[in-house]
């Protein structure tokens, strides 16, 4: 505050004009083509500065540099306390190493499929093992996709049978 009890003004600073020509950059101009709906054309992307193709992540680069010559010490500590009972451990070694277990094989021989007559006691038999518990729902569900895809060729197989002799009657050359 000055001595004499004049507020002070705001200083103007004269502005500078812009070249001609020039406009002034706005932050919410689009900075690359977009169709009608506001989408990114084909083969622009939304951010033509942004990082190369195959950049890698800044802390996945500081990480395996940390663990590039201790990996060894870091695996022998980590099974070490796997082997005094630190369970949690114990857990990530087992899911890391040998992993979820997805599919099974399963004991259940699906019945034969030569024809369309095979298909309803391959259907019945897959219900039944269902039922008493030799397999899972799902893997009842995805052996009945099989019987339901060879059902598919059966008849696509047939249609194209049926077509045949009917062009050879016809007189219809394929």
């Amino acid at each position: 505050m000055p001595a004499d009890g004049q507020q002070m003004g705001a200083e103007t600073i004269p502005e500078e004009a812009p070249p001609e020509g020039s406009k002034p950059a706005n932050t919410l101009q689009m900075q690359v083509q977009r169709n009608e709906e506001g989408q990114f054309l084909r083969g622009q992307s939304g951010n033509p500065a942004g990082k190369l193709a195959g950049t890698r992540n800044h802390a996945t680069m500081i990480a395996e540099q940390l663990f590039d010559g201790a990996s060894g010490e870091v695996s022998r500590e980590a099974l070490t306390q796997a082997m005094n009972g630190d369970s949690a451990v114990l857990r990530l070694i087992v899911r890391s190493i040998i992993g979820p277990r997805h599919q099974r094989n399963s004991s259940f021989a699906l019945p034969p499929l030569r024809n369309a007559a095979d298909l309803a006691p391959a259907i019945a038999a897959i219900a039944a093992a269902a039922a008493e518990g030799a397999i899972s729902t799902a893997e009842a569900c995805e052996m009945s996709q099989v019987v339901e895809r060879y059902m598919r060729a059966l008849e696509a197989g047939e249609i194209e049978a049926r077509l045949q002799r009917l062009e050879s009657v016809n007189g219809i050359a394929p």
